[in-house]
C-alpha cells in the first residue's frame, strides 16, 4: 500500500466513502510535496510526460469526454485506485473537466448525481464544474 495523501494537500477532496483524491489545474505547476502514484488527465491532446502512473481521456475544454463509456470506465479505475494510491484528476485549469470528473466519482460513491455538483462546490472548488451541459452530464452520470 503507498502512502495516503497528506491531509494539507492543496486541491484535495474527501469523498463520503473516505477515499481521498487530488483536482489540480495542469496550468498551475507541480505543487510541493506528495506525488501522485496515478493520474487521469483530462486533455483535448496528449498530456504532458510523468514520472508517475497515468492515464489520459480525451476531453477537450469546456466539452464532456469524447469516448464516455471509456471516460467512465478510467473514472472507475480512478475510485478504485484511490482507496490504497494517491490519485490525482487535472485537466488545463482545474475546474472544468477536473471538477465535472470529481462530481462524477461522487456518484460513483454514492451522492445523488442532482446533488454531486453542490458537493464538489463545497468540498473542492466554489467555481469547479462551469457548463450546464457539464451539470446534465453529471445528473445523468451511472
Amino acid at each position: 500500500m503507498n502512502t495516503p495523501w497528506d491531509p494539507t494537500t492543496p486541491g484535495l477532496l474527501r469523498l463520503p466513502s473516505g477515499r481521498l483524491l487530488r483536482g489540480r489545474g495542469l496550468r498551475n505547476g507541480l505543487p510541493e510535496g506528495q506525488r501522485p502514484t496515478f493520474a487521469l488527465y483530462l486533455l483535448g491532446r496528449t498530456p504532458p510526460e510523468v514520472e508517475w502512473e497515468s492515464r489520459w481521456v480525451r476531453w477537450p475544454d469546456f466539452r464532456l469526454p469524447a469516448d464516455r463509456p471509456a471516460a467512465r470506465a478510467a473514472l472507475a479505475e480512478a475510485l478504485e485506485r484511490a482507496e490504497t494510491e494517491r490519485v490525482e484528476l487535472a485537466c488545463g485549469g482545474g475546474l472544468g473537466r477536473t471538477g465535472t470528473a470529481l462530481a462524477c466519482l461522487a456518484v460513483l460513491d454514492g451522492i445523488p448525481g442532482t446533488e454531486a455538483v453542490g458537493y464538489i462546490r463545497e468540498h473542492y472548488a466554489p467555481r469547479a464544474v462551469e457548463t450546464p451541459w457539464q451539470r446534465r452530464f453529471i445528473r445523468r452520470f451511472r
